[in-house]
């Protein structure tokens, strides 16, 4: 009872964090003018960033293969991934997409500690990747900022990734505790494992390439003219901000984020606010064959109980 208290609790904590940075952004952008826009993206515009979002689900299940010892087949990951991604849309604050993921993964597995290891480098690979190119791109980029102090963040971000990494790999916190120390042994046979780990980096430079490409399909697609290269900045630094556990599925924050960081080449409140809001409902919009994956995952499940 505590506990669906204390649950109950964080979501509508998530849910006033969420209300209360869209009140903010509404207030700086019409809300009538951004649905506008919104509406200006054509359906084939829409659509491409759907499949590009199911495609990406896709590459991501054969990285995730590489990263599991076990012979998983891509048919099954990719049913996992999208199962998990349908419920961090549809529930967000509620049930996480890595939890479903954990939960479907480890009844095969029957291994918690390799389940719960391989996502969190799942995860930790496709944040590398994402880390490389924005660190990449943000010297070229510097000019865009003018005088502002938010060309600082990318680099700051990459630099508290690089100590965050080193500590948790290095200091190996609670490593006396089984469950933890399995987690660990994990990532020290994997260490040996270096063309595992290029090939995993790759396929995670691909996924981001996909997900950077959604979101200029969609500026395409209501006339707003974003370079490129601001996209490789930006977008790092707004899924870092959004992945912090302080709203639902960065609801609000995302939005925030956009009109901040877009606003500095002078694109309108609206037109941002339009573009993170697009970018959402065609993750959204992606992620429902996950429900009819797991409606036939759970019959297939029926039949064999019976």
């Amino acid at each position: 009872m505590a506990l669906s208290a204390n649950k109950a609790f964080i979501f509508l904590l998530k849910l006033a964090v969420s209300s209360l940075a869209l009140y903010m952004v509404f207030s700086r952008a019409d809300m009538g003018h951004t649905f506008s826009i919104m509406k200006s993206i054509g359906p084939f515009y829409f659509f491409s960033a759907v499949f590009l979002y199911i495609f990406s689900q896709l590459i991501s299940s054969f990285r995730w293969k590489l990263l599991l010892p076990e012979n998983f087949t891509i048919k099954k990951l990719f049913s996992i991934y999208m199962i998990g991604a349908f419920f961090g849309s549809f529930m967000p604050g509620i049930i996480g997409g890595d939890a479903v993921r954990a939960y479907y993964l480890n009844k095969k597995a029957k291994k918690m500690s390799l389940t719960l290891a391989s996502i969190f480098m799942d995860r930790y690979l496709g944040y590398v990747s994402l880390m490389l190119i924005g660190i990449s791109a943000a010297p070229f980029a510097f000019h865009y900022f003018v005088d502002s102090s938010y060309k600082w963040l990318m680099p700051v971000i990459f630099a508290a990734f690089i100590v965050g990494s080193f500590l948790f790999f290095n200091l190996q916190l609670g490593k006396r505790f089984r469950g933890i120390s399995e987690f660990y042994e994990y990532f020290i046979t994997l260490k040996t494992q270096k063309r595992t780990i290029i090939k995993a980096v790759l396929i995670s430079f691909l996924v981001q390439f996909l997900n950077f490409l959604m979101v200029g399909i969609l500026a395409a697609g209501m006339g707003a003219k974003i370079p490129l290269l601001l996209l490789f900045v930006f977008l790092p630094i707004i899924i870092t901000i959004t992945t912090i556990p302080v709203s639902i599925s960065g609801l609000g924050v995302r939005e925030g984020a956009f009109v901040i960081l877009l606003g500095l080449i002078g694109v309108k409140p609206e037109v941002a606010t339009s573009l993170s809001l697009a970018w959402f409902f065609s993750v959204f919009a992606g992620s429902i064959p996950g429900l009819v994956i797991y409606f036939a995952l759970t019959k297939k499940t029926e039949k064999v109980e019976v």
